[in-house]
């Protein structure tokens, strides 16, 4: 095959033994050279290529913890707070109280043909709405007999009407904790967690996770993703079961499909050993753009929902303690079976003391079978301090930030959820980096919108939507570093540091192509670089249609 040599403006390629370059040759879809054109063109004949000329070139950005299912939502109900951009680049209003959502509802409601049709919300957050816990009865407003469900923004809870209830079975006889229920005893329509999703949804016909496998679904998550300049990206918690493997590898093998897509196991859905044989099984199925072989474990909830588990003093407004999805007396034996077999894990940790209780397990588990490039990462860890973090270096723990966090939560996590002192040191990045903890930070996309350049602006700037700024320089990272964590930061932890994260020769052509400059720009406006498209492999992807 025959190189080809790409001009540009600027190409940021963070490896810094060669930080910037003007050109980049590439064969086979790899890079072959990056430097200037005289550099470059010593490999001999090629074809210059000037239509990124004006252009910035950097690493196809990386987003490290993101899920499928923001593809298939797209098929349903937005009802978000916050403006949302949807595949087809449309941006999608915010609902700022519970009366627009019923409304919307309505309409929807009164739009279905098919009165069997359930009728799904997502992104909903009625902490937004002054911390109002929503009722079957509020649902019933839009239809007593169609089943309404609506999804939170944290996926960690959901709310139903009294239909779903009905057809599901739900009663006051449910003696669960992830089962809401009101002072008389009575089931509310409010579920926390899989298995509280699995009770409510059991009776009507509504498959998630198996939805969001579909072509259409995987194809949405592409477009999304290279909107956003993202060419490497992950599904972090799949069941991984024959079909959704052969979906997976089908259609990221398509030459149009823009995006690698990383999957991990959810080793949360099924006893360790049986889990263990399915991802072992899907790992035979691996491509360059489809991989399989991580481990995603869940041990905690969401902290603006109420279900992460804290240290004390708890929750800032009184609420009690969230759930553990696994027992601590569980993790080590949960995290030493798939460790023993050389799967990297990836570790929901929310609330602090469940990042303790899983640093205690990791911990355990390298006493007994040390292994000196595990790469083990917990994901979000937002409300991890110094000490732990100074541990998870220690260990070789990696941690993966929930930056985006900070803007669309900082606020009530400020006033409402965590009190001032807590909230002022949420996703510190920077002392992740102080301590030597290997970073990288994410958007958790459907819970907020992929988009790795504003994930980034997060972590620098630390500013709330209503501009409050969050902690000081301390708990800051700069342009340079905000940038690492997007590329090479979170390819080092997905384990493909070799192949991804920076424009170096052997690796992928993969590139995010830019309008702006984000040195021009400078760090206060890094949100705002315009992203013009994405190369993968060396075939073109562009907005423009």
């Amino acid at each position: 095959m025959s190189v080809t040599v790409y001009s540009a403006r600027s190409i940021i390629t963070m490896d810094p033994s060669c930080p910037t370059a003007t050109h980049v040759a590439v064969k086979d879809g790899k890079i072959l050279s990056v430097g200037t054109l005289e550099e470059v063109s010593m490999w001999g004949d090629y074809q210059l290529d000037t239509q990124f000329a004006d252009k910035v070139l950097m690493p196809g950005m990386i987003e490290g913890h993101s899920h499928i299912l923001e593809g298939a939502l797209w098929d349903h109900a937005y009802v978000g707070y916050y403006d949302r951009l949807g595949p087809d680049g449309t941006t999608h209003k915010g609902l700022t109280d519970l009366e627009t959502v019923i409304e919307k509802l309505k309409e929807l409601d009164a739009a279905l043909p098919d009165p069997d049709t359930p009728l799904v919300g997502w992104g909903f957050d009625p902490i937004f709405f002054g911390g109002t816990r929503v009722k079957a009865s509020d649902l019933d407003r839009v239809s007593t007999t169609r089943p309404i469900i609506l999804l939170h923004a944290s996926l960690h809870l959901i709310n139903t009407n009294s239909e779903v209830l009905r057809r599901s079975e739900i009663d006051r006889s449910i003696n669960l904790d992830v089962v809401f229920k009101d002072e008389k005893g009575e089931p509310t329509g409010e579920f926390a967690s899989m298995v509280g999703i699995y009770l409510a949804t059991k009776g009507i016909d509504f498959d998630m996770m198996g939805a969001s496998t579909s072509p259409q679904s995987l194809r949405n998550f592409a477009n999304l993703c290279r909107l956003a300049g993202v060419t490497t990206v992950t599904d972090l918690h799949s069941d991984l079961n024959e079909q959704t493997v052969a979906r997976y590898v089908a259609e990221t093998s398509k030459p149009d499909y823009p995006c690698r897509l990383v999957t991990a196991f959810g080793g949360t859905l099924m006893p360790p050993a049986e889990g263990l044989a399915r991802v072992q099984a899907a790992q035979k199925h691996n491509t360059d753009k489809a991989r399989f072989g991580l481990v995603k474990l869940v041990a905690d909830g969401s902290i603006q929902g109420f279900t992460a588990r804290l240290k004390w003093p708890g929750y800032f407004n009184g609420n009690a303690n969230g759930l553990w999805y696994i027992e601590p007396s569980a993790l080590a034996s949960t995290i030493k079976t798939y460790h023993d077999a050389g799967h990297q894990i990836h570790i929901h940790t929310n609330g602090n003391e469940t990042t303790e209780a899983v640093i205690e397990a990791l911990e355990e588990v390298l006493r007994e079978s040390p292994w000196g490039d595990h790469r083990h990462t917990l994901q979000h860890c937002q409300m991890a301090d110094e000490a732990q973090f100074s541990r998870m270096a220690d260990l070789g723990i990696g941690v993966n930030l929930f930056s985006n966090h900070i803007y669309y939560w900082g606020d009530l996590h400020y006033t409402t959820i965590l009190g001032p002192d807590r909230a002022n040191k949420i996703d510190n990045a920077g002392a992740a980096l102080k301590n030597g903890v290997a970073l990288a930070i994410h958007s958790d996309a459907p819970i907020t919108p992929i988009d790795p350049l504003f994930t980034a602006w997060c972590a620098i700037n630390r500013t709330t939507s209503t501009g409050r700024v969050l902690g000081g320089e301390e708990e800051t990272l700069d342009l340079d570093e905000a940038l690492y964590t997007i590329t090479m930061g979170a390819a080092r932890s997905l384990k493909m540091d070799s192949e991804v994260g920076s424009i170096e020769v052997g690796k992928w052509a993969d590139f995010a192509v830019l309008e702006d400059d984000p040195y021009e720009l400078g760090p206060e406006n890094l949100k705002d670089v315009r992203v013009w498209g994405t190369v993968l492999g060396g075939r073109i992807f562009s907005n423009e249609g």
